[in-house]
């Protein structure tokens, strides 16, 4: 059989001229096979071989996959910045605009920092495995498998896509609202069609029903994904969809396979010198029990330590009082730090509060994308919540909370009603799921339903004595919910139009 040999500058020159998908795509496909030299054969000559099946498959693992959430950074009521980031920049950059909720701004000149290219260079990845990998040798079991977690991965990404460039689902308008491409093949020559957000999610939740039960419970290595992520990601989907019951399937059927949750009592008995030394870093780099995914904050993956969790570490003065409603929350003790850090990164007297750096891969594992299972663990809380299922949703935070809770009382109170326990899982969520899309999507979901609705207002700056302060709002219908097309996928795609009235 005739091997199948590409080289790096044959698909760059094809990559740079893709009609939808702009110009940062040609340097993410480098980085893919860049990444995984260690992996495939890499010829004297300098061209790629990927020759069996098994190369295929573990083109897969993408241990770069990073997301810049600089598009929708500070959109939410968890972010701060450092005044000095955002004063002079409030109508010609995604912070500055953000931050002061600036509808009037033109954001459709300005790049995203390639987290459009980004998603949609790993889909054009998974589609060159799934496009290419029937006609290698090797055997049918590695083809399964592979086909499966590429269609999985590259549903993730859709997912993603839709719900950061269009409007959330919503059942009465989602087939007349525009959404974004779905794109099938690696075929370079085609100009994909924009679908509909209801098409889209058709697409996403037909390939993970086909998938997700073909995934191993335990693949080749932490970057493929396995089968409670699958189940994980089907359950969000479902939840995004407002399948309540699938959703709780979906949940269960995850947690089935990992429920691991871990206790931060232990972790903060280890910092206090009450453990050990043998106890070490047990949580940190690819030991967190709870993560189902790596993925990392960021363009590029591994740009920073404080990259691999945040790249916006600061969280709201409204955080911070958050969580210090609950005296001991070790979700904030053990992460955050309101004094000694530096003033060149931090505000001080803003009543913002900041990542401690010193929390790294290597100590605990603190992961901000991707999911883990007190994700899990929430969406099925909610599910049952939607269901009626109040005693079981309570208890279901209960156990993540007995987790994260110092001392005392770490239960909640049970709600009186199914939509008192919805809003007091979206409560533990905003706790739990810090960074990432986490609330940006929660905001854009919730937004939808009237009784869940949430109204930002922030007053800026705090600090800063020179520029007259102002409180700013951000409706729940605001058109900054739909981040623009990057400008450089709109001039190589006349289909894809824009989702806002911009």
């Amino acid at each position: 059989m005739k091997a199948i040999k590409t080289t790096i500058k044959t698909i760059a020159r094809h990559l740079f001229s893709l009609p939808s998908l702009g110009e940062g795509l040609g340097v993410g496909l480098l980085l893919l096979f860049s990444s995984c030299d260690s992996y495939i054969d890499i010829t004297p000559k300098g061209a790629i071989t990927v020759d069996t099946a098994e190369q295929y498959y573990e083109l897969i693992a993408n241990p770069m996959r990073g997301y810049h959430p600089s598009a929708f950074a500070f959109l939410t009521d968890e972010l701060w910045s450092k005044e000095s980031y955002i004063i002079g920049y409030e109508n010609i950059s995604y912070n500055g605009i953000n931050m002061t909720f600036n509808e009037q701004a033109d954001r459709t000149l300005l790049s995203d920092n390639n987290l459009y290219e980004n998603m949609y260079s790993n889909i054009l990845r998974m589609n060159l495995v799934l496009d290419n990998i029937d006609a290698a040798p090797g055997t049918d079991e590695v083809k399964t498998l592979a086909k499966a977690e590429a269609r999985t991965y590259r549903a993730f990404d859709h997912f993603l896509a839709v719900n950061t460039f269009a409007k959330a689902y919503t059942p009465e308008t989602a087939a007349q609202d525009g959404g974004v491409c779905i794109v099938r093949s690696s075929d370079l020559e085609t100009t994909p069609l924009k679908s509909t957000v209801a098409d889209v999610y058709d697409f996403i939740i037909s390939e993970l029903e086909a998938t997700v039960p073909l995934l191993a419970e335990q693949p080749a290595n932490i970057y493929h994904p396995n089968r409670a992520f699958g189940y994980g990601l089907l359950a969000q989907v479902y939840l995004h969809h407002r399948d309540w019951q699938k959703a709780k399937t979906a949940a269960e059927q995850s947690l089935a396979l990992n429920s691991a949750l871990v206790d931060y009592n232990e972790i903060a008995s280890y910092r206090r010198g009450l453990l050990d030394s043998s106890y070490g870093d047990k949580y940190g780099d690819d030991r967190n029990p709870e993560v189902l995914s790596y993925m990392w904050n960021g363009s590029s993956g591994w740009t920073s330590e404080k990259g691999h969790f945040t790249n916006y570490g600061m969280i709201s003065p409204e955080m911070v009082k958050l969580y210090k409603q609950e005296k001991n929350d070790l979700r904030y003790t053990l992460f955050f730090m309101e004094t000694g850090q530096p003033a060149t990164t931090f505000d001080r007297g803003s009543g913002a509060d900041i990542w401690i750096e010193t929390v790294t891969t290597s100590k605990f594992m603190y992961a901000t994308m991707g999911m883990r299972t007190p994700e899990v663990y929430l969406i099925l809380a909610e599910a049952e919540a939607r269901l009626g299922n109040v005693a079981r949703a309570a208890e279901l935070v209960n156990t993540l909370r007995a987790h994260r809770i110092s001392g005392g009382k770490t239960a909640i109170d049970t709600p009186a009603t199914p939509t008192d326990m919805v809003r007091a899982v979206i409560l533990e969520r905003r706790k739990e799921l810090l960074f990432g899309f986490h609330r940006f999507f929660d905001l854009k979901r919730l937004n939808t339903e009237p009784e869940y609705q949430t109204t930002i207002t922030r007053t800026f700056p705090i600090v800063t004595k020179t520029v007259p302060q102002h409180t700013y709002t951000l409706r729940p219908d605001s058109r900054l919910y739909i981040i623009p097309f990057p400008h450089s996928a709109r001039d190589k795609n006349p289909n894809l139009t824009l989702n806002t009235d911009e």
